[in-house]
């Protein structure tokens, strides 16, 4: 009776430890909430924002990009006009990387 409890002590430890731990065993994750992906403006400034979960390192388009505790980034760009894609990479603290992309078409007014 004793060696089933040590058991089962076991067992749920090492599960409540894998669970604590599956955000880590994921690896980073990227989502980005605005820009729509294949969106148009007409305006000059374009906000991204969007959250990044389990990382060490953030970027935005090659430039250091940083977060608040909750995981939320924000990064005010000045695209050119024309069809422009935003990447948005993070490395955790274990090396693996991810990278999410978002497409957006600046027009700029013309006119006759």
């Amino acid at each position: 009776m004793q060696r089933v409890i040590l058991i089962l002590a076991a067992v749920l430890i090492m599960g409540y430890g894998l669970f604590e731990a599956r955000r880590l065993i994921s690896g980073p994750e990227i989502t980005i909430d605005s820009p729509v992906d294949g969106s148009a403006t007409s305006t000059s400034a374009v906000t991204i924002a969007g959250t990044a979960q389990n990382i060490a390192f953030l970027t935005i388009n090659d430039a250091p990009a940083y977060t608040d505790e909750a995981g939320k980034f924000v990064y005010r760009y000045s695209p050119p006009a024309g069809y422009t894609v935003v990447t948005v990479a993070a490395t955790d603290r274990f090396g693996r990387r991810a990278s999410k992309s978002v497409s957006i078409t600046v027009v700029t007014y013309c006119p006759l």
